[in-house]
């Protein structure tokens, strides 16, 4: 039986200032590439499942072979990215420590994506052989056309009958066409089976107040199960939201759990205190992968939502949006292996 995970999103040339530097304190930028659903295929394939990832970018373009060729290392099949007019989306990211905040530049205006429209792809071609498709809530912010590409997406994905995940991921900087993210997201999750989201993006994409303080640095855990609740009861075609809890005491140290609701049992992971952050960009798309990884492969939602906590805590050591840990260096952080020994 097909384990394929299918996700569909935006690619962009990531470049980073080296170390920690600050953007253009050395006159050298570090690139690499990101995108939350591009994070989630490279994360699962590196986990061992399978993994294909759909976007539409320009042709005749050497940063997209280039991409196409990171693609195949890390195990991702990459042969159904559509070529379209428009242009290879950029973001620059400057890394926080200690009290200064992490901060993030997007240049992405006329990118290919941003300029697709519902029936730019096809999306029977896409889904063939697929069991799982996963999208999250930046490609619908980037235009109202690529908003109705997402949203044909997802549709065509639970008709064709793979479970369809849904990161809200809510961006403030990108939804500038005229829509707000709570018009638009409500409808895509409408056709989802799994909901991935934190406190804030209930909010802002689908106007379910919390009583969780998200700046506050430390997170009363019992709010959570509440507003899980509560987007449950929203969407009764959900079978399960799964809702990340950070506790951000600085830029470098954090607090990282979760938790999950699947209807039956409200689920809290163990809780990891991560002090020597050195990129946590990427971290909540690591957990996706690791989650969607987790209920493929895994005995049960416990067992599931602690692989995705764990993958990401570890995550957080590695610079650059991709995972590059493997399902056994998952597990054995789970059973213990968090000393930070050398190994030898």
């Amino acid at each position: 039986m097909s384990k394929l995970v299918v996700s569909f999103g935006e690619i962009m040339l990531r470049l980073a200032p080296p170390g920690m530097e600050r953007f253009l304190q050395s006159p050298q930028f570090l690139a690499t590439f990101g995108g939350g659903e591009a994070n989630v295929a490279v994360a699962v394939a590196g986990f061992g499942g399978s993994s294909r990832y759909v976007t539409l970018l320009p042709p005749a373009n050497p940063i997209v072979d280039a991409f196409i060729g990171e693609m195949r290392r890390f195990g991702v099949d990459a042969s159904h990215i559509v070529r379209a007019p428009g242009r290879f989306g950029i973001y620059f990211v400057e890394p926080g420590a200690n009290q200064r905040g992490s901060k993030v530049v997007y240049d992405r205006a006329g990118s290919s994506i941003a300029l697709a429209k519902p029936g730019d792809v096809d999306w029977k071609k896409c889904l063939d052989g697929g069991a799982w498709f996963h999208i999250t809530g930046i490609t619908p912010a980037l235009s109202q056309s690529a908003a109705g590409l997402s949203i044909e997406g997802v549709k065509a994905a639970r008709e064709a009958g793979l479970t369809v995940s849904v990161d809200l991921n809510f961006r403030k900087n990108l939804w500038k066409y005229g829509k707000t993210a709570s018009q638009v997201m409500p409808e895509l999750l409408q056709h989802a089976h799994v909901c991935i989201a934190n406190e804030e993006d209930c909010q802002m994409s689908l106007g379910i107040e919390s009583k969780a303080d998200v700046h506050s640095g430390e997170l009363d855990k019992s709010h959570y199960e509440a507003l899980s609740n509560q987007v449950l009861a929203a969407y009764p075609n959900l079978t399960a939201i799964a809702i990340t809890l950070r506790e951000s005491h600085s830029a470098s140290h954090n607090g990282w759990s979760a938790c999950l609701n699947d209807r039956k049992k409200f689920y809290l992971s163990r809780h990891y205190n991560i002090t020597h952050i050195v990129d946590r960009v990427g971290g909540g798309d690591c957990f996706g992968g690791g989650l969607i990884y987790g209920m493929q492969y895994l005995q049960g939602p416990q067992e599931a939502l602690e692989f995705a906590v764990a993958a990401s805590c570890l995550k957080h050591s590695i610079p650059g949006d991709f995972n590059r840990f493997t399902a056994d260096e998952v597990h054995a952080l789970i059973k213990g292996g968090g000393s930070g020994r050398v190994q030898r």
